[in-house]
């Protein structure tokens, strides 16, 4: 069994919580997604994030509108939908429960 195999699903089980928290900011274009994510050292490519902005379009979590851009085609900027909002708070409560029991078996183990 490989660390690297358990990372990679540990990322991908919190990438969704965390798109969502980026475009609750605020509209926010793609490219600008990736880089928030890569600059927190999230590992992530184009290849992953459209089918979860798709996915969570079709959930009616987000959704985009398209911008006319002086340099180009148009881009699309996603936004949080009203259910995106309560659903993030849900995920919200959730990170903060598991973030403390987590963190409550880790001190434990420093401590023994």
């Amino acid at each position: 069994m490989k660390a690297s195999n358990t990372q990679t699903q540990m990322r991908k089980g919190i990438l969704e919580f965390c798109i969502l928290h980026i475009i609750s900011r605020g509209e926010v274009y793609a490219t600008d997604l990736i880089e928030e994510l890569q600059s927190a050292e999230m590992i992530i490519v184009e290849g992953t994030l459209y089918p979860l902005l798709n996915r969570l379009k079709n959930a009616k979590l987000a959704s985009y509108k398209w911008v006319e851009s002086e340099a180009g085609p148009p881009r699309k900027y996603y936004s949080i939908t009203p259910q995106g909002l309560d659903f993030l708070n849900d995920l919200q409560q959730t990170w903060e429960n598991l973030d403390t029991s987590v963190n409550q078996i880790i001190a434990k183990a420093k401590n023994e």
